[in-house]
């Protein structure tokens, strides 16, 4: 009887100590705010870090209504009566919000309330552990306005390409139709020295007409398009058809099978494709055939489509520089073009919430990869 006295009085001083050890790591805490609530929502005790989140020392809000630390809005719907009935519900309820401090400043607290109950499972009071996440929050808050920024300078952008680049092509056939009569009417009078001048003319004005045309088309990348299911085996049979007098003309031979089915815009898929095996064609070095390989692998979520040639390659330098509108790293009498193409294919790219990168040696042929995800964000 007297070791099973010893027993108990043992126990109960190991759970005494264990409870003072707990109550004393509450109150030394100081990055929560951890204190107990009466049965009412009045405030039974304070630590340091509730001192040090919400201003108050124990001696000014014990006894007082947690209500306080609620902006007088909340007050007035009554949602603290509400939290603690949630907590009676559930058990345990969680809120992120603002709350109020004792000089009114505001801070974003992250709220768990705990119902405490008696032997008989009534509700006795309330545990109140709180966090100030305002840093995190506020941090939420600046990079959400930095992209709805980022957002309407790029809308602001691709309705300023839209205009200029529509509005710029009626002066610009004005030009070419008045240098076309001119050459007619003219034919007999004119020298040889205008007939050169007349051709730069329309050389110039035809390549801002591409120049134009590859702007608008740049702007209208990704709005207001349906996704739809693209077979890319499909896809390329019906472009090698469209390209067929190019391929032709330049022995091109295009390898691929067994290629996946994706979700996303057809048109700008088919453009993706068609840039780059037109300047895989185009970037070849004299006396090469051009040979493209087009393969797709299947990682984690997404397909990675790579798009071999052996053409002249780019340099280590020009890799990331080549998807830059209007980049070009070669004069036009060597190879023709206006720097469009790959800007297109990155933009597009982005449009799938996919990314484009290429890896490449001068003399070795360049492998542009891209890739797509199975299902796309964007559709």
């Amino acid at each position: 009887m007297i070791t099973k006295l010893n027993s108990a009085i043992t126990k109960n001083t190991t759970t005494q100590n264990h409870q003072s050890l707990l109550l004393k790591m509450m109150e030394e805490t100081d990055g929560y705010a951890i204190f107990l609530l009466d049965k009412a929502g009045n405030i039974a005790t304070w630590n340091k870090g509730a001192e040090k989140i919400k201003g108050y020392k124990a001696e000014e809000i014990i006894g007082r209504h947690f209500s306080v630390f609620y902006p007088e809005e909340e007050r007035r719907k009554e949602v603290p009566a509400a939290i603690l009935s949630e907590a009676d519900r559930k058990g345990t309820t969680f809120h992120e919000s603002w709350r109020q401090r004792k000089d009114g400043t505001l801070f974003w607290g992250s709220i768990t309330i705990t119902a405490l109950h008696d032997e008989n499972n009534n509700v006795t009071g309330y545990a109140k552990v709180t966090r100030d996440l305002t840093e995190k929050m506020m941090a939420e808050i600046t990079i959400k306005k930095h992209l709805l920024e980022v957002e309407r300078k790029n809308k602001e952008l691709e309705q300023f390409a839209y205009i200029a680049s529509h509005d710029l092509q009626e002066p610009l056939l004005t030009i070419t139709n008045f240098v076309e009569l001119m050459q007619l009417e003219y034919a007999e009078t004119l020298d040889e020295n205008s007939q050169i001048y007349f051709e730069f003319i329309n050389q110039a004005a035809n390549r801002m007409k591409y120049l134009i045309t590859g702007l608008l088309d740049y702007s209208r990348i990704g709005i207001d398009k349906a996704a739809e299911t693209i077979d890319c085996n499909l896809l390329l049979t019906e472009l090698q058809q469209d390209l067929s007098s190019l391929i032709k003309a330049t022995g091109t031979t295009i390898v691929y099978d067994n290629l996946p089915i994706i979700v996303g815009y057809p048109l700008e898929i088919r453009q993706l494709f068609q840039n780059l095996i037109t300047n895989a064609i185009k970037f070849r070095g004299q006396g090469t055939t051009p040979l493209i390989t087009i393969e797709a692998v299947l990682l984690d979520k997404f397909w990675r489509f790579a798009v071999k040639d052996n053409g002249i390659g780019i340099e280590a330098k020009f890799v990331k520089k080549i998807f830059r509108l209007f980049k070009r790293l070669h004069t036009r009498d060597v190879y023709e073009g206006n720097g469009i193409g790959l800007a297109h294919c990155k933009k597009i790219i982005e449009s799938h919430c996919g990314e484009i990168y290429v890896k490449s040696q001068p003399g070795s042929g360049s492998t542009f990869y891209f890739t797509i995800p199975i299902k796309s964000k964007s559709v």
